[in-house]
């Protein structure tokens, strides 16, 4: 168990003495049985139970946009829901067919990826990494620098972040919750963002049937067991190269693939449209596998609708290019070529990773009153 034990402690104001200063209650992140210890939280942000609560607020409340007539309010969970492990889902009541568009009507240049232990995600944020330490433009390096980037995209809230933090700073109990969060009362953008991470690094699943069988709680039926044997086997389903397994319980390695979706390449926001490599034309983050049962539609362009379609792809629908990943080892045949019963295994497995106690955790849920409802 890995506990974030470190004090956040709060600077003194001139004038103020320190023992009359609020000191934000440290949180601790208990990571789970098998899971890395390795967590990403930057040295100036560590988790706290003030700054978390602050963030939840934050993420639901639809005066993030900056506006406060409701058909132009939008938050960060009008289209990551919680339902749909925050992802829009194909389902989603305003995106249909599951692609998020902003309030100016411009469609996001990909579907979405879930929030899903983004805790432990060091390879960068979005589909092509756009967002990573390793960006040399330091605006576009952690995951608290998503929140400005999305109150003023076009293709999400278009907002202007100074009347965001004008609208907040005058809402009643917002600037209490700054000042226990991160020692001020004056809202800036840098701890709205702040806050939002820290609620979001909170959004950890490890309580799916294939956790609970890992701890010995309970067992797999001997259809996931022998989806599993196939998910882990280059001559099976040659899953484990990009979305690990019983060693990586996450369920990716948060690396960037050419899959062999395509021949042609079209999109501009591809990997290579961050690395200037061409070999990574083509390429996008390799998702979580878990809670598939809740994220589609698939891909970075959600082109499938459903997972028996992915299974289809990876089985016989392959398609070969100069930029092809070398991890896709069945490429010359267009697929892994499994018979309907492997096939029904590896759902079968695919499945076992489902964790609906993340999908209705209480704690990630929207509050009942934002800070100025009575």
């Amino acid at each position: 168990m890995l506990g974030i034990l470190l004090i956040f402690l709060i600077s003194c104001k001139k004038g103020e003495n320190a023992s009359e200063l609020p000191i934000a209650t440290p949180y601790t992140i208990h990571v789970p049985r098998y899971f890395p210890t390795d967590l990403h939280i930057p040295s100036d942000n560590l988790m706290t139970v003030e700054g978390i609560t602050l963030g939840r607020f934050l993420f639901y409340d639809g005066r993030l946009s900056g506006r406060t007539i409701q058909d132009s309010m939008m938050s960060c969970a009008t289209c990551h829901l919680q339902s749909r492990s925050f992802e829009c889902g194909i389902d989603h009541p305003r995106f249909s067919g599951g692609h998020p568009f902003g309030l100016t009507g411009i469609y996001t240049p990909h579907f979405m990826l879930p929030m899903i232990n983004l805790v432990w995600s060091t390879h960068g944020y979005l589909w092509n990494g756009k967002v990573s330490i390793e960006n040399p433009d330091k605006r576009f390096q952690l995951l608290e620098d998503l929140t400005w980037m999305s109150i003023m995209a076009p293709h999400e809230m278009k907002g202007d972040t100074n009347r965001v933090k004008a609208l907040f700073q005058n809402i009643p109990g917002y600037p209490e919750l700054f000042q226990r969060a991160f020692g001020t009362k004056v809202v800036t953008m840098k701890n709205m963002g702040r806050a939002i991470a820290q609620f979001v690094r909170t959004l950890i699943s490890a309580n799916s049937k294939f956790d609970r069988y890992l701890r010995g709680e309970i067992s797999l039926t001997n259809s996931e067991r022998k989806g599993y044997v196939l998910f882990m086997t280059e001559q099976g389903g040659d899953c484990f190269h990009c979305h690990g397994g019983e060693a990586n319980p996450l369920f990716t390695t948060n690396l960037f693939y050419n899959n062999g979706l395509d021949s042609v390449f079209s999109d501009p926001n591809d990997r290579s449209s961050i690395t200037g490599n061409l070999q990574d034309i083509g390429a996008y983050k390799a998702p979580t596998l878990r809670n598939l049962v809740f994220t589609a539609p698939y891909m970075h362009d959600g082109r499938f609708t459903s997972l028996d379609q992915v299974l289809d792809f990876y089985n016989t629908g392959l398609v070969g290019s100069p930029y092809i990943s070398p991890l896709m080892h069945h490429i010359g045949t267009h697929g892994i070529r499994l018979t309907p019963f492997q096939i029904a295994d590896l759902k079968a497995f695919l499945l076992s990773l489902t964790d609906s106690s993340f999908t209705t955790n209480p704690a990630f849920s929207k509050p009942d009153k934002f800070p100025d409802e009575k």
